[in-house]
């Protein structure tokens, strides 16, 4: 398989607080990844790093490197440019101030997309592949904060899908929702996969189990264990994932 993200002896700290510490890891294109581990062992740290937000913070700074389909995110001059290429979810569901429509059209006409017939096909395309074009159809113009949180969360991907990125962070993007809406989440994101490199932090591991084909477990800023879901989880090699998985801690 192809590597979507490569992530190579790169550390952070916030401040002179270390958080990830020597994260070398590959992300695989057309697949979903999980990233799984106790609270503030530096999941999302992770995901804003491979999008450049997380230095929007003051007190953040790196070392090391990230590639994105071959090219150091650090020799993008325009960081605009990586955060389209790399899009982010988070978890809780977030509508602009906008109407349905104009959720959907906000990325794309900040990149210039100006003809009216090309932005109505943007809509209805990312619309339907979040299965949110039956449900809104009839009330494009109308506001977005309107929408349920199952809604607005599948509004929020395809936010993000309209600006054609390749690869898709997801912070713990169903940890406020129902069943239902988790459901309808999970089975977007297993019919994304076979176009992006899906990256998701989740507290669930039953998640993990049903949609990832790749697991990495963090601990303390640092990979304990990564590889094929089916094996971290049934047959782990490592102490601390076996106690991880198994409830002992976390």
């Amino acid at each position: 398989m192809m590597i979507a993200v490569k992530i190579a002896q790169f550390n952070t700290w916030y401040g002179r607080q270390p958080v990830l510490q020597d994260i070398n890891i590959n992300f695989q294109a057309n697949a979903i990844t999980a990233i799984i581990g106790p609270s503030g062992c530096g999941k999302t740290t992770l995901l804003r790093s491979i999008n450049r937000t997380a230095e929007m913070e003051k007190a953040f700074s790196c070392q090391g490197d990230i590639q994105v389909l071959g090219k150091s995110i650090y020799n993008i001059k325009q960081v605009a440019a990586v955060r389209r290429q790399v899009g982010m979810v988070y978890q809780t569901p977030v509508a602009l101030p906008l109407s349905i429509q104009e959720n959907i059209l906000f990325g794309p006409k900040y990149y210039g997309v100006k003809e009216r017939s090309r932005q109505k096909e943007i809509v209805e395309n990312c619309l339907c592949k979040v299965a949110l074009w039956e449900e809104v159809k009839d009330r494009l113009k109308q506001p977005a904060g309107k929408l349920s949180g199952g809604q607005k969360q599948r509004l929020a991907i395809a936010r993000v899908l309209a600006v054609e990125p390749q690869v898709l962070l997801l912070d713990e993007p169903c940890s406020s929702l129902d069943p239902a809406s988790t459901g309808l989440i999970e089975e977007l994101l297993t019919g994304l996969a076979g176009e992006l490199c899906v990256i998701i932090v989740t507290h669930n591991l039953f998640q993990a189990c049903r949609i990832a084909q790749e697991t990495v477990l963090l601990l303390d800023g640092q990979v304990v264990e990564s590889g094929p879901t089916a094996t971290i989880f049934s047959s782990p090699g490592d102490v601390r994932t076996r106690g991880f998985i198994g409830g002992q801690f976390g």
